[in-house]
């Protein structure tokens, strides 16, 4: 089955999933705002800014234009940060709008919307309506982009309301080394992959400050229930927590220093500032606005998420690391499966 294929983002993911998908056979574009990027992609076939010394398959066609770049798609992969998704959509409706044939849409970000509270695939639905371009496909689970691009043995779960899409998607991707599994709760699985940032965070906090693997063991663990908690309340399966996407991903996320989201709290347990780490990362570590949405929400919901709500502190409130640990541990006491 070869399709045309658009990739929206020149990041790290986006350029790995545009990868395999051209070596899967299928013809791709990945569309940037960046001209040199698009460049080097094309006329040098590397991405340098985001993955050092990886070679790019020369089939793979990038464009800053985004009617070139989506011309004639049949499926349309978000892979931008939380923060853009909504600007991307709005700039992609008039194309799609004038398309005969309307793709399917893909999105393997993780994130909340800040403002709004949103999840990802319904910022994107609100643009581009379910009504005229059908339910929209999650991709989610266990996976650094880097090792993706050696090729390490990958399963992630892919997730729509309308499993036929789902099931299209997973072909698409499917190779000998990455392995999708569908799923029809989209809710947990957004869920699972924006909340796990936040925890990560939390995990490498307890490493830079110097706890072990009791601590990091309790705090993955008790993360997973706050998130289950918070999955439900929103109506997710509770079940979905226990895969992939959920404590799947909880797991890559919490313990590797491929994930941007660990290195952050890392360094904020050795004592670096928030704002110096970031800009050292240099890229989008997205568990630190989806901290403070999901504080918000969580109150507006009446559901309790103690470990998010102190890394939130932590993160906007200049809360002591110490004492938030403290503050944890000296709650009232509680059956666990509450």
């Amino acid at each position: 089955m070869m399709s045309r294929i658009t990739v929206l983002g020149t990041g790290s993911w986006g350029t790995i999933l545009g990868n395999m998908l051209s070596e899967n056979g299928h013809e791709v574009h990945l569309w940037g705002n960046n001209p040199k990027v698009i460049d080097e992609i094309n006329n040098i076939h590397t991405n340098e800014h985001y993955l050092k010394k990886f070679h790019i398959n020369p089939t793979l066609k990038a464009d800053h234009d985004l009617k070139i770049a989506l011309n004639g798609s049949d499926a349309v992969l978000f892979v931008v940060p939380t923060n853009a998704i909504r600007v991307v959509a709005e700039q992609i409706k008039p194309y799609l709008d004038q398309a005969e044939n309307k793709p399917i849409l893909i999105h393997a970000a993780k994130g909340i919307e800040l403002k709004t509270k949103l999840r990802i695939s319904q910022v994107i639905e609100s643009i581009l309506p379910v009504a005229e371009y059908g339910e929209v496909v999650v991709i989610s689970g266990p996976s650094h982009a880097e090792d993706v691009a050696r090729k390490d043995l990958t399963a992630l779960t892919v997730a729509s309301r309308d499993i036929s899409h789902a099931q299209t998607v997973q072909q698409i991707f499917k190779n000998n080394y990455f392995r999708l599994y569908t799923n029809d709760d989209v809710v947990g699985v957004e869920v699972g992959a924006a909340l796990k940032n936040v925890i990560a965070i939390g995990a490498g906090i307890v490493h830079g400050l110097g706890y072990g693997d009791n601590t990091k063991a309790a705090l993955m663990t008790r993360g997973l229930a706050e998130i289950t908690r918070l999955g439900v309340k929103l109506g997710a399966d509770p079940l979905t927590f226990s895969g992939l996407s959920g404590v799947g991903d909880l797991i890559v996320t919490c313990t590797s220093s491929n994930s941007r989201n660990w290195r952050a709290g890392n360094d904020l347990g050795r004592g670096k500032k928030l704002d110096d780490i970031l800009e050292n990362i240099g890229q989008v570590v997205e568990g630190v606005t989806t901290a403070k949405s999901v504080h918000f929400e969580a109150q507006e919901l009446g559901v309790s998420v103690p470990i998010t709500d102190t890394i939130y502190e932590i993160l906007y409130e200049n809360k002591d690391l110490k004492q938030g640990i403290i503050d944890l541990m000296n709650r009232d006491s509680k059956p666990e499966f509450i």
